[in-house]
């Protein structure tokens, strides 16, 4: 049996609501800002998944067996627009631990949009034929609400592991560790999933809405961008509530703006950016300033970073360079990590991991899997589990950064409800 892939994209009449042809069950879609990739219906060509264990990097292992499988394709594709051709939907576990699996989803169709364009992607084996897959939308199923309390970490359990974190700062065992804490519920059984993510979308459309392998959410982050080898990342770190109100809402802007810990934090993680980054590309640059990233519910400091891709690189490699930032897992990381491994009492999964979408020729986006929660099918219902994060550094209170996490959790909580 050949395993070559045969690809063709071609342009089609617009598709206002690319979601209502995805799979209802197990949605596959990055959108933002009403463009993006989404796979139509169930049906999957191929999926490369990697477990714990296999290997001492998850990404490169993917990174390589993606190189294997794009370097022989067959690709037609007249548009050369992000998201044609080739294309694999992807979501990495966080943890080199976790026992979550890393993988990289290619499906047999994708609707896609991008500046006013609309295209349909077909992918196969050589040797299956051109039976072309059904391209029609489903009407969606009737609305659901789900409802989500407290984890393996309870919000006491938080402040205690805060607390712990802040002892090994005082320490100098580390300089910053993001701790996150666990939401956990169900939905009912057979409950249309592409609700969530189209309200999701449509709530925060300046953020990535995704759906990969039962991963929703919503990001805020981009981890990297690479489109005709020119490489982008926007670094997120330094959070505040919005204001009930204009004045409530200048004065939390203005205090974020000038708070030194929330500067020192962002510092961190600009430099880890920029340090992964650099052995990969050339022209390597970073805006001198933070700048304020005003969401629906929060204020982040933000900072962009651009270069060009080395030769033979690809966003993958990319994202196995930069994760994990000191954005999701702190500084120095090594310790930072084994920190979580020991503050956090639970497996983190595929939360904070890498999540996104890579073509044949390397080019990608990619975000960090922020507001966004695992759906696992059960017998009788499918099971919610939601995380949320807040860093960690000298100066943080325990009771401030459980309620940042609060505010961080509401996207999904209110999409859920």
């Amino acid at each position: 049996m050949s395993s070559r892939l045969v690809v063709e994209t071609r342009e089609i009449d617009t598709v206002e609501d690319p979601l209502a042809y995805a799979d209802p069950a197990a949605p596959l879609a990055w959108l933002r800002r009403g463009d993006g990739i989404v796979a139509v219906g169930p049906r999957v060509v191929t999926t490369i998944r990697v477990p714990a264990g296999v290997a001492p990097l998850r990404s490169a292992a993917i990174a390589e067996a993606w190189r294997d499988l794009s370097r022989d394709a067959e690709i037609d594709d007249p548009l050369g627009l992000p998201g044609t051709g080739l294309v694999a939907f992807g979501a990495l576990a966080f943890d080199e631990t976790s026992a979550a699996d890393s993988v990289l989803i290619v499906p047999e169709a994708i609707i896609g949009r991008h500046r006013g364009r609309t295209w349909l992607t077909r992918i196969r084996t050589a040797d299956a034929g051109a039976s072309p897959s059904p391209t029609t939308p489903t009407g969606y199923g009737p609305h659901w609400a789900g409802t989500v309390g407290p984890g393996a970490q309870t919000p006491q359990g938080y402040q205690d592991s805060v607390r712990g974190a802040l002892s090994r700062i005082a320490a100098g065992e580390l300089s910053k560790v993001v701790l996150a804490r666990d939401l956990t519920g169900s939905i009912p059984a057979g409950s249309d999933l592409r609700r969530l993510v189209r309200a999701l979308s449509t709530g925060y459309p300046d953020t990535w809405a995704f759906a990969v392998d039962g991963l929703i959410g919503a990001s805020p982050e981009t981890l990297v961008t690479v489109q005709n080898r020119t490489v982008t990342a926007r670094v997120l770190a330094g959070t505040i509530g919005r204001g009930a109100d204009a004045d409530a809402d200048t004065a939390a802007s203005a205090h974020l703006a000038s708070s030194t810990k929330d500067l020192d934090e962002h510092e961190y993680a600009v430099q880890s950016v920029l340090a992964s980054l650099r052995p990969h590309t050339r022209a390597l640059a970073a805006s001198e300033q933070p700048f304020l990233l005003k969401l629906p519910n929060l204020f982040h400091l933000a900072t962009d970073v651009e270069g060009e891709l080395a030769e033979g690189e690809s966003s993958l490699d990319l994202v196995g360079a930069l994760h994990p930032t000191a954005a999701v897992a702190g500084t120095p990381t090594p310790a930072a990590i084994a920190a979580i491994r020991e503050l956090e009492p639970f497996d983190r999964g595929r939360y904070a991991g890498p999540v996104g979408w890579v073509d044949a020729a390397g080019n990608g986006e990619w975000a960090i899997a922020l507001r966004c929660a695992q759906f696992t099918p059960r017998a009788d219902a499918i099971a919610v589990t939601a995380y949320a994060g807040a860093g960690i550094v000298a100066g943080s209170d325990p009771e401030s950064e459980l309620l940042e996490t609060r505010v961080k959790f509401r996207p999904l909580v209110d999409a859920l409800a």
